[in-house]
């Protein structure tokens, strides 16, 4: 019995060294054919498992973000490494990621992303690669193309609501909580024609969400806040991802569910009951979205994967934003007083405002992208090779040579530090300057906070719409601005899960000097 046993585990070990000689001879053919050398090589010692333990210390201390954009000074601008098993390319090289992004588009995919976040966001935008992606990006485009998209009237209400939460006595608050409150009413409302109303006193009305699990408003967006803990959790551990699933997040799932289907529902009823439009005229997402399919679970997906990112990541615009602004008092003054020259205050409107006439003032358009140069609200992000395949450059001792990925190979790539690369944006690249955009507004692959290629954001314009509706509105109602963070950092601490957020949140003072 030994013998047999001992032949089989010998012609096994044989077979698998065989195979390893095999593939190193294929990798290196193909690594002449595409003309690559060799990248630069990162920490990967013991299975890359004490880069492992680096990063989960500067995960528990928020400062991950921070942690990954120090190591491309160490190692380069493209460097490899194993990290727990997982051969990693990593880069910061903006025509690496425009092959990723666009020119080799086909040669990567989400790897298990779709698995990772199915509970919660199922089959939809964010999700699906192929043709399931295609279909789900085909069914949200035409949404975003029109003219609805920018109608800056359903955000009057919203931002009133927020106003009034805003202290009266001048009293330091988070502004970022109350962005997060607007975004969720706004998107909501924008796609479901009916806003949860996170930002209302409860009415002691009995009404949709009331009936549901969550309870409240705040219900719902705590339950849709748990939900993408989670999907973070479970994306940090890749391909065992699966043992992230616990009761809490179930039940968060259920919850969001509940609610969405509740609008899905009668969005179908209307259809079927050939009911035309809501009372008022008004574009609703959910309408138009129906008009081209009945299937509830691709409608309950797709809304959730518009909901995450409508809300998220314009309230991390907004939050960043003030978080410069309260440091930064000439450029608050500044782009104020364009903005009441044009628009007037509060008390003496001189023009309505347009999307068109938001876009038309350049400081404003300067201090946005600064903000998401600096703090994008998606600052990494990454995808796995599909096939064999190569990226322009990173390889060879000048390291502008093409290197070799082999499939199955995870390129990661962070937005956050090539917005900060000196040698693309000046000695001054993490400094706040909105200016520099007036002096040199022309910018491509190197900038990237909407993503790039096919997968390009959608809303893209509906997000910097409605920042620069809010910002405009409270700088009609407010003429002082202060820091009230009680610690004197330029920098905020992240909390970085699907989006980025500022872990202490932003604390300010936001006062009229004169009543308005």
């Amino acid at each position: 019995m030994l013998f047999p046993t001992f032949a089989l585990v010998a012609v096994l070990s044989a077979f698998l060294v065989v195979r390893y000689f095999v593939q190193l001879r294929h990798h290196r053919k193909q690594s002449r054919a595409l003309h690559c050398k060799p990248a630069r090589s990162g920490s990967s010692t013991f299975f890359g498992i004490p880069d492992f333990l680096r990063l989960s210390k500067a995960v528990r201390e928020k400062r991950w973000i921070e942690y990954l954009c120090d190591e491309y000074a160490v190692y380069g601008n493209t460097y490899r490494q194993t990290f727990l098993s997982q051969n990693i390319m990593t880069t910061i090289e903006p025509e690496n990621v425009k092959a990723i992004l666009a020119t080799q588009f086909k040669d990567f995919s989400l790897g298990t992303r779709h698995q990772q976040f199915y509970p919660l966001l199922g089959d939809g935008i964010f999700t699906l690669d192929g043709a399931g992606w295609s279909h789900a990006r085909g069914l949200l485009r035409p949404q975003f193309t029109r003219d609805q998209v920018a109608d800056l009237s359903m955000l009057d209400d919203h931002i009133s609501n927020l106003i009034d939460l805003i202290p009266k006595d001048r009293s330091s608050f988070d502004i970022q909580r109350l962005f997060f409150l607007l975004t969720l009413d706004s998107a909501t409302h924008f796609l479901f024609g009916e806003s949860v109303g996170c930002m209302l006193p409860p009415s002691g009305k009995t009404g949709v969400l009331e009936k549901c699990a969550v309870g409240s408003a705040q219900g719902f967006a705590n339950a849709f806040g748990t939900a993408q803990d989670y999907l973070a959790a479970r994306s940090r551990a890749q391909g065992i991802y699966w043992v992230v699933n616990p009761k809490e997040f179930r039940e968060a799932n259920r919850q969001v569910h509940e609610v969405v289907d509740h609008y899905v529902n009668l969005a179908l009823e209307s259809k079927r009951n050939s009911e035309k439009g809501n009372a008022d005229g008004r574009y609703i997402f959910l309408e138009a979205l129906v008009a081209e399919t009945d299937d509830p679970k691709i409608l309950r997906d797709n809304m959730l994967n518009i909901l995450l990112a409508g809300r998220d990541t314009t309230a991390s615009l907004l939050s960043s934003t003030f978080f410069y602004l309260s440091r930064h008092t000439n450029v608050w003054n500044r782009l104020r007083h364009e903005i009441v020259d044009i628009f007037g205050d509060a008390k003496n409107p001189r023009s309505e405002m347009t999307q068109t006439k938001l876009k038309d003032i350049p400081y404003l358009r300067y201090v946005l992208n600064e903000v998401l140069r600096l703090q994008p609200p998606v600052p990494l992000n990454f995808r796995i090779a599909t096939k064999d395949t190569s990226l322009p450059v990173g390889g060879g001792t000048d390291h502008q040579s093409p290197v070799y990925i082999k499939k199955g190979t995870m390129v990661a790539y962070s937005v956050y530090a090539m917005h900060r690369r000196t040698d693309l944006w000046g000695k001054d690249a993490a400094s706040f300057r909105p200016e520099r955009w007036e002096e040199n507004a022309k910018h491509g692959w190197e900038y990237l906070p909407f993503n790039g290629g096919p997968r390009i954001c959608l809303g893209q314009q509906y997000a910097l719409t409605e920042a620069s509706y809010t910002v405009v509105r409270l700088m009609q109602h407010f003429d002082t601005l202060e820091n009230a963070d009680p610690h004197p950092r330029q920098e905020p601490v992240k909390l970085s899960n699907l989006t980025m957020s500022h872990d202490y949140g932003v604390p300010v003072r936001l006062y009229s000097s004169e009543k308005i």
